[in-house]
């Protein structure tokens, strides 16, 4: 029996209405070693997820009364855990929002419990590998990133970034004045490879350059290299 290459046990919330499929998707997942809570509602999702009880969250975002969106919003004011959407098929609109407003990832449905586990195990990993494969500081014109402290901010003032968009930002930061491929970032960022027609790249970039911006009063740029990837540029 296969079990989770970042060790048994880590705890998981799944928030998602149809409780057959949570219970078929529970076994999976505690067959892969994981361990597992499931709640139906967006409530009880929300407030289990800030609950500090967990290490990620599978969130569908077609859920009763508070939807999938205003729950991962309610999370993302006070937490930076990894969350996994779960959205239709086809349905862009909803993945973009999400991406936007700070999931880690998502999966459409139906879906394959194989991929959903790679994607999970993929979202643990980034966020638990503690080893800096870059200077455990990187600084650019007032800009500074603390690695393995997992910190950025602007001229000594603290950046508030979800933890995909610090990983990307550490990643613009190491590439320097190269270029950041679309590729590189989503090995970054999204711990996996980079998927034909898949803008989670582009909305996660699009989300921290609007954070940079703004703390820095435009002072901080990310530069969009067509069809290749990401540069990023601090103007004095």
């Amino acid at each position: 029996m296969l079990r989770s290459v970042d060790g048994p046990k880590r705890p998981v919330l799944i928030v998602d209405d149809d409780e057959e499929l949570s219970a078929m998707l529970r076994e999976y997942l505690e067959s892969e070693g994981f361990r597992t809570e499931a709640v139906f509602t967006g409530r009880e999702g929300a407030d289990r997820a800030l609950s500090g009880a967990h290490e990620a969250v599978i969130l569908d975002i077609m859920l009763p009364r508070l939807n999938g969106i205003e729950v991962l919003r309610e999370i993302r004011q006070a937490s930076d855990i990894p969350v996994i959407m779960l959205t239709a098929r086809g349905d862009q609109v909803d993945r973009v929002v999400g991406l936007e407003l700070g999931a880690d990832d998502y999966i459409a449905k139906p879906y394959y419990p194989r991929e959903l586990v790679a994607r999970l195990r993929a979202v643990l990993r980034r966020r638990a590998n503690s080893e800096p494969t870059s200077p455990a500081t990187l600084s650019q014109d007032g800009l500074e990133v603390q690695v393995t402290a997992r910190r950025a901010a602007w001229r000594g003032q603290p950046i508030d970034l979800t933890a995909t968009e610090f990983n990307m930002l550490a990643a613009l930061m190491q590439a320097g004045d190269d270029v950041a491929t679309k590729d590189a970032l989503s090995l970054a960022g999204l711990g996996r490879e980079r998927q034909s027609y898949d803008r989670s790249v582009d909305v996660h970039v699009s989300n921290l350059r609007t954070k940079l911006a703004a703390c820095s009063n435009g002072a901080i740029a990310i530069e969009t290299i067509r069809g290749v990837g990401y540069r990023i540029q601090v103007v004095q």
